[in-house]
């Protein structure tokens, strides 16, 4: 059960350090050490394995049967799980290691410590575990965790705002889940994936729950429409903001249809629904990206771009590309998460209209954002591009047809991807141009009225930015390895055979891409020149307030849901205050004046009593005889 540890340990240290009272100075230690220990633990287990296991680990028991239904417990460790969890530990170490220096003076640290060790078990929980049942568990965990960390500091006014969003959204995707499990296990009578993958389901039964799952990956990978929560979320720690973007959460929902995609090629529409999804969260999160003022905002919207390349790519039958972007994608957000983490830490403000000329002052972090941001954009031979060019030579495959998706999902997802290369480049280029470039505006106004965004209060800015200590520096540094090469393990026989990849090629259909993105960063460049120091984002005219505010779908939400719903619950609230409880009480108070009535009754002397009974059998005859008379 040597796979069990991969999530196991993590989450045991993560329930023991839950038990450590906070505190700083010297009480932050035994907080430190449980939270590193747990995520380097799971690091060296999944690398042991990586190196020695020859063959996929597939462990499991039975549980309980409920109503024919078999429960099962167990573990199924493949290759690609292993590359994930890998990705999924290294990135929570490196956070836990920053988040040391990060929240040097955090009162709440050692909850935090134990939050995010329980918050990296789950997630690996869902990579590891070999029954819908275990992925289900995760999956919760990592909703509660992620509420518990977004509204970690209670000092900002918007975390706890942000953390019930986040909740409540993802939760509205968790309840479609949950029914799209209960339907799979119900159909093949077992909570087994291996043997879900391969059950024959009828074709409706199979496209219901595997768009109700969609419900649930929408939610938590940030996909439209419920993709909303996912920005706010930077009013959490910086270093959480990496955790969420770069290893889970987010990438949880990805990992799911991987697991599943032999349901799911078998369901025309289910990816059909998955494409169009994709497209539009793709451009949307690209666009929104272009006009943000708070730098960790520019990076969340970028994260809800890239993960829909992601989704795209499992929408156009190359679950390979989906999961190859989803690694190169963590190695260079957490970067760019940690590396704006410096910034912020170096400045104390999230703002790029109060940045400007640090790349001086902050060489590491600098060169470091070029290489995240290359990376994003698609810079070759940087990470990024290897991965982007897999989807991109899928989409652009799927339309010439002869896979389960319908042939206009291919044209969609790849137009789609195509014009988020443009888009990405120019955003890119805007951040390091605005936070690296020019002159300070330290004193400078603040962003546009119309800007959301979320200062970090933590800190106060040095007279000097400087580049982080070592406990942030030295993780920094050393993300930028894989941000920078990890794209080109495609070349390596071993990662092509277990991810089911296509032999690695440049061809002549990625020189629109290297076209595209070359206008898009040579666009922002221009415009920074044009005006300089000018924020290339003013030439967004109109249009930059409607990107800014995420085209509004956050007041159409809340227009279209969250007011009717509260509508509706004050309705039922007055009806229970007003009809059920007056009832009830009503009634109460009812049988209570009876019995007050009687009471007085019987208290009545004897002599009235029997004058009382006589006038009532007076009255009683009469009517009697009245009616008889009558009749």
């Amino acid at each position: 059960m040597t796979a069990a540890l991969i999530p196991g340990v993590p989450l045991l240290l993560g329930l023991i350090g839950l038990l450590l009272p906070p505190g700083d100075g010297d009480r932050r230690r035994p907080a430190a050490t449980l939270g590193i220990a747990g995520a380097a633990a799971s690091l060296l287990v999944t690398l042991s394995l990586l190196l020695f296991a020859h063959k996929p680990i597939d462990v499991s028991t039975h549980w309980v049967s409920i109503g024919g239904i078999d429960l099962t417990i167990g573990f199924t460790v493949g290759v690609a799980a292993l590359y994930v969890a890998l990705a999924v530990a290294t990135v929570a170490l490196f956070v836990q290691i920053y988040s040391v220096a990060y929240l040097h003076d955090d009162p709440r640290y050692a909850p935090y410590a134990a939050q995010v060790s329980l918050f990296t078990g789950a997630m690996l929980l869902v990579v590891t575990s070999g029954d819908l049942i275990g992925v289900l568990v995760g999956w919760e965990v990592m909703g509660a965790c992620s509420y518990l960390l977004i509204g970690h500091d209670r000092r900002l006014p918007e975390a706890p705002a942000a953390a019930v969003k986040a909740f409540l959204v993802t939760r509205v995707g968790d309840v479609g889940f949950l029914l799209g499990v209960a339907v799979l296990i119900a159909g093949a009578g077992t909570s087994r994936i291996a043997d879900l993958r391969t059950h024959d389901y009828s074709s409706g039964t199979l496209t219901a729950a595997l768009l109700l799952i969609l419900a649930g990956v929408a939610g938590k990978s940030a996909q439209f429409p419920l993709h909303t929560w996912l920005p706010d979320a930077m009013a959490g720690p910086t270093p959480i903001s990496a955790l969420i973007h770069a290893a889970t959460m987010v990438a949880a929902g990805v990992y799911v249809v991987f697991r599943l995609y032999p349901l799911y090629d078998e369901s025309p529409a289910a990816l059909a629904t998955l494409g169009v999804m994709a497209a539009i969260t793709i451009l949307l999160g690209a666009l929104s990206a272009t006009a943000q003022d708070d730098m960790k905002r520019v990076l969340a919207w970028s994260t809800v771009s890239q993960i829909g390349y992601m989704t795209g790519a499992l929408a156009v039958g190359s679950p390979a590309a989906a999961l190859f972007h989803l690694l190169t994608h963590a190695a260079f957000k957490a970067l760019l998460f940690l590396a704006a983490g410096a910034v912020i830490h170096a400045v104390g403000t999230n703002y790029l209209s109060r940045m400007g000329g640090l790349r001086e002052h902050m060489p590491v972090t600098f060169w470091s954002f070029v290489v995240g941001l290359g990376a994003l954009a698609g810079v070759p031979p940087l990470s990024g591009f290897w991965s982007k060019e897999n989807v991109l030579t899928a989409a652009a495959h799927a339309t010439e047809g002869g896979g389960t998706a319908p042939v206009w999902v291919g044209w969609v997802v790849w137009l789609a991807a195509l014009f988020a290369v443009l888009i990405t480049a120019w955003y890119a280029t805007r951040l390091l141009l605005c936070a690296f470039f020019g002159i300070s505006r330290e004193h400078g106004p603040d962003g546009p009225d119309w800007e959301i965004g979320f200062d970090d209060a933590r800190y106060t800015a040095p007279a000097v930015p400087h580049d982080p200590p070592g406990a942030m520096r030295w993780p920094i540094l050393i993300l930028t390895i894989p941000a920078a090469l990890l794209g080109l393990v495609a070349y390596a026989p071993g990662f092509r055979t277990a991810l089911e990849m296509e032999d690695p090629h440049l061809s002549v259909a990625l020189v629109l891409p290297l076209v595209l993105l070359a206008a898009g960063a040579g666009a922002a460049w221009w415009l920074w020149q044009a005006v300089p120091g000018a924020d290339p984002a003013a030439a967004l005219g109109p249009a930059r307030h409607l990107f800014a505010s995420g085209f509004h779908l956050d007041t159409i939400q809340d227009r279209l849901v969250v007011r009717p719903v509260r509508a509706i619950a004050k309705v039922v609230t007055a009806t229970d205050e007003k009809v059920v409880d007056a009832a009830v009480e009503g009634t109460g108070t009812g049988t209570t004046g009876v019995g007050n009535a009687l009471a007085v009754a019987h208290r009545v002397p004897l002599p009235t009593a029997a004058v009382a009974v006589l006038a009532g059998a007076l009255l009683l005859g009469a009517v009697a005889v009245w009616f008889g008379a009558a009749t």
